[in-house]
């Protein structure tokens, strides 16, 4: 056996803003090109203040297509049952890490003291209660026990010259994997409506916990970009227009 590596567990995410070209006066420009044509083009630097009524307008009665005029990148890093999940929402552009080209470090995900571990109840009415001492005792170390032993195989067989796309197999969905997500200001108010549960919400959602970690940041970072139209998706029961 080569070096050994002792993993790494982390019960956290990362979501940073690596670039963006998002403003409330984006929506204001793409919305009145309807009715002022060329014109609009003087909104680009017009004061969204003045115009917060329109965003809540188009907010409320739904007119979604001016909130696609802008853009953000996010860089993730999340356990890969995250990504699995986020994925599934097509209107971002996507680029993850790969296992066949690189080593993938021993990075893993382990549920923190606050997670709840226990659901109750049946599909769309139930709900996750605090687990037991003895149970996020169970957790804790049966994670770490498998992640140590997957990543451990996962070393041999490359050490023993197999394919990095094959030795991945073993490795758990808790590996923690990194990507870059691109998308606009409509489709984030999508997967926020379905990534987060609010009591003010108008449709009820119930994400599963790590995925609405990163959704948390991501609306964090967005809504310091785009404060009036943040405003008025949470003013509209957080229902994407």
């Amino acid at each position: 056996m080569g070096e050994a590596f002792e993993p790494e567990f982390r019960n956290d995410v990362t979501v940073e803003l690596i670039k963006s070209a998002a403003s409330d006066a984006d929506v204001l420009w793409a919305a009145r090109v309807s009715t002022k044509g060329e014109s609009s083009l003087a909104e680009v630097e017009a004061d969204p203040e003045r115009s917060k009524g329109l965003i809540n307008y188009l907010m409320r009665d739904r007119h979604g297509t001016p909130f696609e005029h802008s853009s953000m990148t996010f860089y993730v890093q999340a356990p890969i049952f995250v990504f699995r999940e986020f994925m599934r929402h097509r209107t971002f552009s996507y680029n993850e890490e790969s296992g066949r080209y690189r080593r993938l470090e021993p990075v893993f995900y382990v549920p923190g003291p606050e997670r709840r571990l226990v659901q109750e109840g049946r599909p769309g009415k139930y709900v996750f209660v605090e687990g037991t001492p003895e149970q996020h005792k169970l957790v804790t170390e049966a994670t770490k026990d498998s992640c140590r032993r997957a990543y451990a195989a996962y070393t041999e067989m490359l050490e023993a010259g197999v394919a990095r796309e094959v030795a991945r197999g073993v490795l758990p969905v808790a590996l923690y994997s990194s990507m870059y997500a691109t998308c606009n200001a409509r489709a984030l108010m999508n997967f926020l409506s379905l990534r987060t549960k609010r009591e003010d919400s108008t449709f009820p959602s119930f994400p599963q916990r790590e995925i609405e970690m990163v959704a948390e940041r991501m609306e964090e970072q967005w809504a310091a970009l785009m404060p009036l139209t943040h405003a008025a998706f949470e003013a509209n029961g957080r229902v994407c227009p």
